[in-house]
């Protein structure tokens, strides 16, 4: 069986820049997919964007946007989120599916979740990260057999991205 990875961990320690790390090291790799990245106004933290693997970027959440969908005291652009990291998981040729993250956020979307389910038993295996808590959506992928959850923690976020990637190319078939 296909194993897809998903780490998990407390907010900031670093889960992102793990997998931006993992993906660097995946030369000659179709990878697609998306990370979620902080926007700011000097130290203030004012909402979250999502960026595709080539660039793209959308509006995933920020404080003051009119949503119906809250989280905190962020508005949830669902729309805006869908339109651009949707299309990132239907990637048939892809080596590699990268989801960052599956946060309470992204579970407002219906589309997501149903893209997140396919990913997760198509072809290419998929590194992500999901939050500890969130909706009854989330634990059931990190419940599933398929997925290995892997904390990251202040002490093993250095050597996970080389870790990450040696299991992913044997995942893949290929020697390291």
């Amino acid at each position: 069986m296909r194993e897809n990875i998903l780490l998990t961990g407390r907010p900031g320690v670093g889960k992102t820049t793990v997998i931006r790390r993992v993906v660097e090291q995946l030369e000659g790799w179709k990878v697609h997919g998306f990370y979620s990245q902080e926007m700011r106004e000097g130290r203030r933290r004012v909402g979250f964007q999502v960026v595709t693997l080539d660039g793209q970027r959308g509006r995933l959440a920020e404080v003051g946007f009119t949503s119906p969908y809250r989280v905190s005291r962020y508005g949830v652009d669902v729309e805006s989120f869908e339109r651009v990291a949707l299309p990132t998981l239907a990637a048939p040729q892809a080596d590699l599916i990268v989801v960052d993250e599956i946060g309470k956020m992204e579970c407002f979307s219906r589309a997501f979740r149903e893209a997140v389910q396919r990913a997760l038993e198509g072809p290419a295996p998929v590194l992500g990260t999901i939050g500890r808590g969130g909706p009854p959506f989330m634990k059931s992928i990190r419940q599933r057999e398929d997925v290995r959850l892997i904390e990251v923690t202040r002490a093993n976020r250095m050597e996970l991205p080389t870790r990450l990637a040696q299991m992913l190319i044997e995942l893949r078939g290929e020697k390291t």
